[in-house]
């Protein structure tokens, strides 16, 4: 699952102690291991390397440059929602043809940023070079004519796929399910085949492409098998009619353990969805692209936090610490669940066989709220958790914290941004600095 484990009761990742981390760092501090973010791309690339895919890491899942760059090294391509997106995509040295640039609400401005011609006084003077990304996954008749218009304007043919929506409940959050008819993503199938007769020959534009994006996390295989069935028949059926579709994006949305085996592996997804697109990749009609994201790096990051204070409110237990929904909002904003634990505890504490769960049982345990220092009683990591005694200065780690943790954050009540810090086998660098009080105000 990932590089992190205890050792005589203290929390490491890879080879080095997150106690020595947290107090040469400080808290709080997101930490991400190197050889856990390598482990789960490689796992992805492997199993569904019959398929040849493209593999474009979401980057709206965790954005630091330098992970991006670490991704871009073992062959990754980039999925980008935005503008600041597709910059750090080619800071991170991401090859223009790997960029997808997905998302309901591109601008006029971003959109010609995308098709190379960008507006440098918002890129700032040590911007590289902009050239065209590889394809626009299109999401309303409105965006495509505003691309075909811009690209027209530009003279730079570009290619696109049109995301549909398979209607198929991926049983995910009501907040991270997009592929039913009553989200705001994409256009219903029988729509789709209207809008390929219509666009599907644009001189400037090209619409080559399917996208679909069922929602997020995903924990079974058989949504996508569903929704996949369901593109590949209309597919065919607009093949029939002479309009050829080359490249299928099938999304991302893969699960994460949060808790221990809550994710299929790679293979286990790999097994269900390969069969299906196998004989059109090796017979030269299909190219699939995969959008993981979570999948990857969620296992990869932890987020310390220190504890300021401990009190009890008649009969609920509070845990104080310094990071909370302005460090990582998904408790309070999706209900989800992370694995809470101290960083030092008794051998007896010690999560047996490294199992993370709702609730261990083991002796001792404290049921606790572990809230944070924001001013909302949405302020919480957990709630009614059962956990080994801790005191004022001890460490706690957030699990499964790379995913949508520090990409979420937010400078609520002024609280400065959290430090990140990539850890290497034995050694770790800062990947992004604490911000300081003058950070919060400097712009204004």
């Amino acid at each position: 699952m990932d590089h992190f484990a205890y050792t005589d009761g203290r929390l490491r990742c890879e080879n080095l102690d997150l106690i020595e981390v947290a107090s040469r760092f400080g808290t709080p501090t997101y930490v991400y291991s190197r050889a856990t973010l390598t482990m789960h791309y490689r796992r992805l690339a492997e199993a569904f390397a019959p398929l040849k895919p493209l593999i474009c890491y979401s980057v709206k899942s965790c954005p630091n440059i330098n992970i991006l760059r670490e991704l871009v090294a073992l062959g990754s391509g980039m999925d980008v929602v935005s503008g600041g997106e597709l910059h750090r995509a080619r800071l991170a040295g991401c090859s223009p043809e790997k960029i997808v640039f997905a998302g309901v609400g591109k601008t006029s401005e971003e959109i010609a940023d995308a098709l190379g011609e960008p507006d440098d006084d918002v890129r700032g003077p040590d911007a590289p070079e902009a050239a065209p990304i590889g394809l626009f996954n299109v999401e309303s008749e409105q965006e495509l004519l505003n691309i075909a218009h811009i690209a027209t304007a530009l003279n730079r043919p570009t290619r696109a796929a049109l995301r549909v929506n398979p209607d198929v409940d991926a049983k995910t959050h009501k907040y991270t399910t997009t592929g039913t008819a009553e989200n705001k993503f994409g256009v219903d199938l029988r729509r789709a085949r209207d809008f390929f007769r219509k666009y599907a020959r644009h001189n400037h534009l090209r619409l080559c492409g399917v996208h679909i994006h069922i929602g997020s996390p995903v924990a079974q295989a058989a949504p996508y098998v569903e929704a996949i069935t369901r593109v590949l028949t209309l597919i065919d059926e607009l093949a029939a009619e002479g309009i050829v579709i080359d490249t299928l994006d099938i999304g991302g949305g893969f699960a994460a353990d949060y808790r221990t085996g809550q994710s299929l592996a790679a293979a286990d997804y790999a097994a269900a969805i390969v069969p299906l697109l196998r004989e059109r990749v090796e017979s030269g009609r299909l190219r699939i692209i995969l959008e993981p994201g979570r999948f990857i790096v969620a296992n990869a990051g932890v987020l310390l936090t220190r504890v300021q204070y401990v009190k009890s409110s008649g009969a609920r237990k509070f845990i104080i610490c310094d990071a909370g929904m302005h460090t990582i909002i998904r408790p309070a904003l999706y209900e989800a669940f992370h694995f809470v634990w101290p960083a030092n505890v008794s051998p007896q504490h010690e999560p047996p066989d490294g199992v993370r769960a709702d609730q261990l049982d083991l002796p001792g345990l404290e049921r606790c709220d572990v809230v944070g220092p924001i001013c909302e009683s949405a302020d919480f990591l957990c709630q009614n958790r059962l956990l080994p005694p801790v005191a004022r200065g001890d460490i706690i780690a957030v699990f499964a914290a790379g995913a949508y943790g520090m990409s979420m954050a937010s400078r609520y009540n002024s609280h400065p941004l959290p430090a990140e810090v990539l850890i290497d086998g034995q050694h770790a660098r800062v990947i992004r600095r604490r911000e300081s009080y003058h950070d919060l105000v400097n712009a204004e």
